[in-house]
């Protein structure tokens, strides 16, 4: 049993020493531990896209999109599926495997609900994975999203039990948790990590990432998001963490879920290829690229990350038959 209450082999104190390892020695054992279970020249791709953005009634510290916060963020309704399906066709021709489509909802509202399963079905259609993040689930809405051929469902943990609160309120740890139960029970792939450098202390981020190796199933996809600070969110002075403390959370995260897709996500604008470069040594092998936008906050260009895979000599993960959900 862990500091967590979880059943798990994982606790504060071991988690920790591999954060106090020296650095050259931490990113040598998450990297032999990441090239065990992966190509470590290959990177996956992920094309992310917000298709409704703003007015969401949530407030977690962060994020731009809340309706609590004046930001500079101009609010869109719900895209049109045309508009959705083409912008997939894209990515799918830049070399994504994987569409992922963020709404800011606390639930999915009914009225939206049909388009939704829609985009899903004609996206899955095209040959590509899908993804969504769009709050929290009832049971029924998880079960029409497998139907729907949903492969992946986003729902980040954001940071430890304990400074949860101090982030957001409007929705408990707890409810977080539930849904990521009701989406691994209706057999949907799981995609859920945290923002690393919210002034939260580095015992946050090893219980954050203690809560997601002890889930039932690990996700098999990790999004590990550096803050980007936003102006007009209560987060929006936070210093940028230390370059050096993110690269070695990529790495513990290796170790702690050596089966899973960690994905270097918001963040990657102001990190250098050096930086970056780092990250995928020590154990990242997946990055959003193929917009200039992660929903709202800069992203680098197609041509930056071309540009950094073809430095670093890199290739582009392809996306096989048998890596695809069943579609029903």
């Amino acid at each position: 049993m862990n500091d967590s209450g979880n059943d798990s082999p994982w606790d504060t104190k071991k988690v920790r020493t591999f954060y106090e390892l020296p650095f050259i020695e931490l990113i040598f054992k998450s990297h032999s531990i990441h090239r065990q279970y992966f190509n470590a020249n290959e990177i996956e791709l992920c094309t992310l896209l917000s298709i409704k953005t703003g007015s969401c009634p949530e407030d977690c510290g962060y994020c731009p999109q809340s309706a609590h916060f004046k930001t500079s963020l101009q609010k869109e309704k719900l895209l049109a599926i045309d508009q959705v399906i083409e912008k997939a066709k894209t990515a799918k021709a830049y070399g994504a495997t994987r569409f992922c489509m963020g709404a800011a909802w606390k639930y999915p509202p009914k009225k939206e609900w049909d388009k939704v399963l829609q985009m899903i079905k004609e996206i899955k259609a095209l040959g590509l994975e899908t993804c969504v993040t769009l709050g929290q689930l009832s049971e029924i809405q998880t079960k029409e999203l497998k139907q729907a051929g949903l492969d992946f469902y986003n729902h980040n943990l954001d940071t430890s039990r304990q400074y949860y609160k101090k982030i957001i309120t409007t929705r408990t740890f707890e409810e977080r948790l539930d849904t990521l139960e009701l989406v691994r029970a209706a057999d949907i792939q799981i995609c859920s990590g945290g923002i690393i450098g919210m002034g939260e202390s580095r015992e946050d981020r090893i219980e954050l990432l203690i809560e997601l190796a002890s889930l039932p199933t690990p996700p098999k996809s990790v999004p590990i998001n550096r803050l980007m600070p936003v102006k007009g969110t209560p987060l929006g002075d936070t210093p940028c963490i230390d370059d050096f403390e993110f690269i070695r959370t990529i790495a513990v995260a290796r170790i702690m879920l050596p089966h899973s897709f960690i994905r270097l996500s918001a963040g990657r604008d102001e990190m250098s290829f050096a930086m970056q470069a780092f990250c995928f040594m020590a154990g990242a092998n997946s990055i959003f690229s193929g917009s200039d936008k992660l929903l709202t906050t800069p992203n680098p260009s197609k041509e930056s990350d071309m540009q950094l895979l073809k430095e670093l000599g890199l290739t582009i993960k392809k996306l096989k038959k048998h890596d695809q959900s069943s579609y029903v």
